[in-house]
């Protein structure tokens, strides 16, 4: 599995493209002529809306947003974000949840090697802190999955420094009585994605690697 930083660091990738990039790519690894891949990235200003997105959840304002045909409802990439798309071939049997359990083990473990403790919370995908007397549950990694041919793609988006005031036209991931929040504001220092991308890469590669066909199809 090999990872591919896109202009991360340089440049904010639109959607749009980088979702035709990722049908690219899983087409390729599906029909073997690529190995696996995650593709790394740091997105411009877009709202994304899942298979299950309600029309309650989306913007009033006439906001613009791009229906996409991964599992989960709508939610952020923009500036501050870390987004990361792992497009693998997943062993047999395939097993969508603990995919999904292992791309939270990942980002629960770059969350502790920055000092931060996060939790899994039951009937919820993603990250979590965890509530106190002052906060609700808040979320600071989304996670929503597309598997076709036993090859993922679509994946997470992890808050590093984003404006959180971006979540305010929209229920994120259709969940009202919930908040979002960042690595920044719960560390209360600047997190950046050039700190944060190292970590998630390392934790990525240990836990993706035992569900991953050793031997892909040709």
């Amino acid at each position: 599995m090999r990872f591919d930083e896109l202009d991360l660091g340089t440049r904010l990738l639109p959607y749009e493209p980088t979702w035709q990039l990722q049908r690219d790519v899983h087409a390729a690894v599906a029909d073997g002529s690529r190995e696996d891949v995650v593709l790394l990235c740091e997105h411009e200003d877009v709202y994304t809306a899942g298979k299950r997105t309600a029309k309650a959840d989306r913007p009033v304002d006439g906001t613009p947003v791009v229906d996409v045909d991964r599992g989960g409802r709508i939610t952020w990439h923009g500036p501050g974000q870390l987004v990361g798309y792992p497009i693998v071939r997943l062993a047999a049997p395939i097993d969508v949840v603990r995919y999904v359990r292992a791309l939270e083990e990942a980002l629960i473990r770059t969350c502790a090697d920055l000092g931060l403790t996060t939790i899994r919370v039951d009937g919820r995908s993603g990250v979590w802190f965890a509530a106190t007397a002052t906060q609700r549950e808040r979320k600071v990694a989304a996670i929503g999955v597309r598997v076709s041919r036993s090859v993922t793609m679509h994946g997470f988006a992890l808050n590093c420094e984003p404006n959180l005031s971006v979540y305010d036209r929209i229920v994120p991931c259709g969940i009202p009585d919930a908040d979002v929040t960042s690595l920044s504001a719960e560390a209360r220092r600047r997190v950046t994605i050039a700190e944060v991308t190292p970590i998630v890469r390392g934790h990525l590669a240990q836990t993706l690697e035992p569900l991953l066909d050793a031997v892909p199809a040709l």
